[in-house]
């Protein structure tokens, strides 16, 4: 980050005759780090800073690569990105269907008649109303608010009124497709990753302007991991005239990729142009107990700082032993034992399972395949380091050795595989988890494929040289393992030197039945 914030630095104010300021070289350094972390903004350090960038050439429009906004300073090309984006979503919830501009009283019987059947609370209520009047709805509520079921009122109230509507969900991930594709199972739509759908190539898109997608209604779930450009790509694909149906939970991390969509609209200014097109749930349907507990003081606090909040710590301490969640206190010199043991017994699970014979066919036994697949979900173990003593690359070092570092396959029988590119030809997004498995003596690659449709294979063997730059997946960061849930997680939260909130709730929200947490002693 310091190489790259030193070249631009040096690169802008040369590029724009612009003599050396420290004030602006402050500001570079500062913007830099932050798209690092995914926003394009920060707050200006003080009027002299601001006073800097508006006199400066690089403050200009319309080749000043800063713009002063209040008292905010931001990349001028997200910004205009950004402005582009957030009209195109305002003007779709402001926009009515045609359906209800033509028919508004059978769409208020209709919305009152979908919501009576599946007993759903008035905020529910307000987003089936909202998807048959609007063309945009923003969906938001953390774990257990009722979202999935929500959806599928919204989806039916849709088929009602216009019953040749071509619906498609989608999700930013594999993982998040996948689940999004088995709660909603009953509706047997089409559900698959956000880059397949739009049909990536890289840094384009097969669908667009000129090619859009025949759809009526897209459902995105997980929004939360939508960047500015995927937003952009989804938007000019799709016909003007479609429904478009965001659902995420705000209290989760902000994408890779520059431009937090989710954040964006819940700016104050942005939620009341929504209206009534944004609906937030908050009635908790599935008590996740402690778990649920901790996570909650995790959301609501201003900003997102580096030391848990106060009600955070107040509510871990008082945690007790027959609570869900599990709170320990480790030596940050080395791996914690306790979950060196958990992932060692892991480990010789996963390959006894892989070679059992009652399992050894995953090409030519669908139960085989999904049932392999499904231990993949019993267990998670997350951090928020690639590098480090508590890192991703230093749990996969102690259980692999040397192999750690080569390619899958030189990895043992039954270790988790983690796809690190979006691979369309194949049907592997980034992010998606499989196993090394025995086929006919060779190794191969299992994955489950999220976008099958009907009739197709719901899994994959591949051989271990097509993903090459694969990763073992014992562990996982947590930006990783967004979209992904589990009966069990471990999550390690050492001091990285990063905002913890969104980090650890994100984490926390992972676990659907137990969860311990790890975090130094001093």
């Amino acid at each position: 980050m310091g190489s790259l914030a030193e070249a631009l630095g040096e690169a802008l104010p040369r590029l724009h005759g612009c003599p050396p300021n420290p004030e602006i070289s402050a500001l570079v350094d500062g913007l830099t780090a932050a798209l690092l972390e995914g926003s394009l903004e920060i707050a200006l350090p003080s009027e002299g800073h601001r006073g800097a960038a508006l006199a400066s050439a690089l403050g200009h429009s319309p080749d000043g690569p800063l713009v002063v906004e209040g008292d905010r300073v931001m990349w001028r090309r997200w910004w205009a990105q950004r402005q582009h984006v957030l009209e195109a979503l305002m003007a779709r919830a402001c926009k009515p269907h045609p359906a209800h501009h033509e028919h508004p009283k059978t769409s208020a019987e209709l919305s009152q008649s979908v919501a009576a059947k599946h007993r759903l609370d008035l905020q529910q209520r307000k987003a089936v109303q909202a998807v048959l009047e609007r063309q945009l709805v923003l969906l938001e509520g953390g774990p257990g608010t009722g979202k999935t079921s929500t959806v599928l009122a919204m989806v039916e109230a849709v088929v009602h009124q216009q019953p040749d509507c071509r619906i498609q969900l989608a999700a930013p991930t594999g993982k998040a497709a996948a689940r999004l594709k088995a709660a909603i199972a009953p509706l047997a739509l089409p559900c698959t990753t956000l880059h397949r759908l739009l049909e990536s190539r890289g840094e384009r898109f097969g669908r667009n302007r000129q090619h859009p997608l025949p759809l009526d209604l897209v459902v995105v779930d997980e929004v939360s991991m939508v960047d500015l450009a995927l937003m952009q790509a989804l938007l000019e694909a799709l016909p003007s005239a479609s429904r478009l149906v965001l659902v995420g939970d705000s209290g989760q991390l902000p994408p890779i990729g520059a431009g937090a969509v989710l954040l964006e609209l819940n700016a104050p200014g942005q939620r009341q142009r929504l209206g009534d097109a944004s609906v937030c749930l908050q009635t908790t349907y599935r008590n996740n107990g402690a778990i649920a507990a901790v996570a909650s003081t995790l959301v609501g606090t201003p900003g997102d700082s580096i030391a848990l909040p106060p009600a955070t710590l107040a509510a871990l301490a008082n945690l007790g032993a027959s609570d869900n969640l599990i709170w320990q206190r480790q030596s940050p010199r080395r791996l914690p034992d306790g979950l060196l043991l958990r992932l060692k017994q892991r480990q010789l699970q996963l390959q006894q399972l892989c070679q059992s014979p009652t399992t050894n066919d995953p090409a030519n036994d669908q139960g085989v395949a999904v049932h392999l697949l499904a231990e993949l979900e019993t267990l998670l173990v997350l951090t928020p380091l690639r590098r480090g003593r508590w890192g991703v690359e230093a749990i996969h070092q102690e259980l692999l050795g040397a192999a750690a570092q080569s390619g899958p396959q030189h990895w043992p029988i039954g270790t988790p595989v983690l796809c690190q590119r979006n691979l369309n030809d194949l049907g592997l997004a980034n992010g998606d988890v499989g196993l090394v498995v025995d086929h006919e003596g060779t190794k191969r690659l299992l994955f489950g494929v999220a976008g099958s449709v009907a009739g197709s294979p719901a899994h994959l063997l591949i051989h271990p040289a097509q993903l090459p730059d694969a990763q073992p997946a014992f562990a996982l960061t947590v930006h990783k393992a967004q979209g992904s849930e589990a009966d069990e997680v471990w999550i390690l939260m050492g001091e990285s030197g990063r905002p913890c909130q969104r980090l650890l709730y994100t984490a926390l929200t992972r676990a659907k039945q137990r969860a311990i947490l790890i975090t130094p002693s001093t």
